[in-house]
């Protein structure tokens, strides 16, 4: 079910448990911010059919958790590095397009 990527290859495969294994290998724990920023980059996914990308992932989660969790300085405190693709890859999302 793990493609080249390490992304999931079946979306509906997906578990928080899945992501909390994968966060640990990486030396993350997941805590509730996580996990809420992981089901709205799914529900963006169901929403429009691809993984977003930083900026839309920004702009949605602004709009449905506030400002100050839309803020990519949040999103790199709680997901180092690229938040982008690693929301992506713990969230069971193939990787955004426009991420290297």
């Amino acid at each position: 079910m793990v493609t080249t990527y390490n992304y999931l290859g079946s979306l509906p495969s997906w578990s928080i448990a899945q992501a909390s294994d994968i966060a640990e290998t990486s030396g993350l724990e997941l805590g509730d911010d996580h996990i809420a920023i992981l089901e709205v980059a799914r529900q963006f996914f169901d929403e429009y059919g691809f993984s977003p990308s930083m900026r839309p992932l920004c702009k949605t989660l602004s709009m449905k958790m506030g400002i100050d969790k839309g803020r990519s300085i949040y999103l790199n405190q709680l997901f180092p590095g690229s938040p982008a693709k690693q929301i992506a890859l713990l969230a069971g999302l193939p990787k955004p397009k426009n991420c290297l």
